[in-house]
């Protein structure tokens, strides 16, 4: 696993959006339920991009969005 992929939360990157993120935002990816399944973990796909992010991501999401703007 490139545990670069595994970004923080203190920012936006440009391929996010509410229902994907560049990287893994999970806080301990070992335990995530879609960990190295292709097609969905940023570990596993070719574009880095988790399709199934953490049920807070939406809300993270917002609020780094609402950090950006000021």
């Amino acid at each position: 696993m490139n545990k670069k992929l595994n970004t923080s939360k203190d920012s936006l990157h440009k391929e996010d959006s509410e229902l994907q993120t560049f990287g893994c935002r999970h806080t301990n990816p070992d335990i995530c339920s879609n960990n190295s399944l292709p097609g969905v973990c940023a570990f596993t796909s070719d574009d880095c991009i988790c399709k199934k992010p953490p049920r807070s991501w939406k809300r993270i999401f917002e609020e780094l969005k609402k950090k950006e703007k000021k």
